[in-house]
């Protein structure tokens, strides 16, 4: 099983605040319900299979070998040893695609969502306690175009346990199931997340994945349907903003961000989204005051120094592109393409052997199949290379 970072990719999205906790139903905004705007779905929208075991996870459960792990470690360590330790699955990361638990296990590859929903499906089946978990880890940042996507994270607790909000160390009768390794989430904060909230990322991360495949109509339907499931996720409306802004509607793109502000005030990524859309509805003032204010709170926003190093590359200043490339690859070493470009900069300063270990580094953190094989070209290129003036 993968082990590195497997961020929950949600649309420039704000860490999850006030989900911990369930208090009473939230009453959904319609304002931001906008139907008539948008075609029918071209795929069936819905939440009610996320859990559901298909054919071939039931005959797993039903088998002898299923069944011997039971025996053999206990139902919790039983169901962790069957799925993950003994190599009967083995997951492949994948940040671009959400899966249900069936689609997870029928594909072998999803993110730490498609993870939490494949093993929680399997729990039920055993009917252990289950308790889903935000991981309070920094936001890591990505961007696909000009659509900047701020990633969270979520586990799983099988088993009994008595809560506060810093994670210990698993009780016996308990364990956590994680993309990261144990070592990696010493120190993190834990809150635990309703299940409701959980199946609400679900739906957003989906809107998210549609968005960036260009399919603003579908992600307008799971980002609704997200809306539904639990309002009071921040989250959502900014994925909203985002689709309304895209399909050409900035009333309803301002409308949707800032009910997400209304429920974390200071979200960097709400207000950046709602910069450009005051600016497209000529209110330049306001649009300036909360740039100004996003600068204020956030100085160095992420990508900051990556983007003046791609500006000191294109002027062809490749020594102080690579400094900006590894300022930028320092605080935020899970993302590849920091490292990428970082390679590249010392290619053209001919530091060889520092690119090839940057490229080593972008291949490890890559988050899909399709990056991962693009990596893998450049460093056999690069490899190749360096046999060939080695026998020369």
């Amino acid at each position: 099983m993968n082990t590195r970072l497997a961020p929950l990719a949600v649309l420039l999205a704000a860490l999850l605040g006030g989900c911990a906790s369930a208090p009473e139903p939230a009453a959904v905004p319609y304002e931001v319900i906008a139907d008539a705007g948008f075609a029918p779905p071209s795929e069936r929208v819905t939440a009610d299979d996320v859990f559901a075991l298909s054919p071939a996870m039931q005959a797993y459960l039903r088998s002898p070998a299923f069944t011997s792990f039971l025996r053999e470690h206990g139902p919790v360590r039983g169901l962790i040893a069957a799925l993950y330790t003994k190599g009967e699955l083995r997951l492949d990361y994948d940040a671009t695609v959400t899966r249900p638990a069936a689609g997870t296990y029928a594909a072998r590859s999803g993110n730490c969502m498609s993870l939490v929903l494949m093993t929680a499906a399997f729990a039920r089946a055993l009917n252990l306690d289950i308790t889903f978990q935000s991981v309070l880890v920094d936001e890591t940042w990505t961007r696909n175009g000009t659509l900047y996507l701020a990633s969270t994270h979520v586990n799983l607790v099988l088993g009994k346990r008595e809560w506060d909000v810093i994670r210990a160390s698993d009780a016996s009768d308990s364990l956590v199931v994680d993309f990261l390794p144990p070592e990696d989430m010493t120190g993190y904060r834990t809150v635990p997340l309703p299940e409701a909230a959980l199946v609400a990322l679900y739906l957003n991360n989906r809107a998210a994945e549609a968005l960036a495949a260009g399919r603003v109509d579908d992600a307008y339907w799971w980002a609704r349907a997200a809306v539904l499931k639990d309002p009071r996720v921040a989250t959502v409306y900014n994925t909203l903003g985002v689709i309304y802004t895209r399909h050409g509607n900035p009333e309803l793109a301002e409308r949707s961000l800032r009910t997400a502000l209304q429920h974390e005030p200071g979200s960097l990524v709400a207000m950046q989204n709602l910069v450009p859309v005051l600016r497209q509805l000529g209110r330049v003032g306001e649009a300036d005051a909360l740039a100004a204010r996003a600068a204020a709170l956030h100085p160095e926003p992420p990508f900051y120094f990556f983007d003046q190093g791609r500006a000191a590359a294109d002027r062809g200043d490749w020594q102080r592109a690579r400094d900006l490339f590894a300022r930028e690859t320092r605080r935020a070493p899970w993302y590849h393409e920091f490292h990428f470009w970082l390679a590249v900069a010392s290619y053209q300063l001919g530091d060889t052997r520092a690119a090839r270990a940057e490229l080593e580094r972008a291949f490890d953190t890559s988050t899909s199949t399709e990056a991962r094989n693009r990596y893998a070209a450049k460093l056999n290129h690069l490899r190749a290379g360096a046999h060939g003036r080695q026998g020369s």
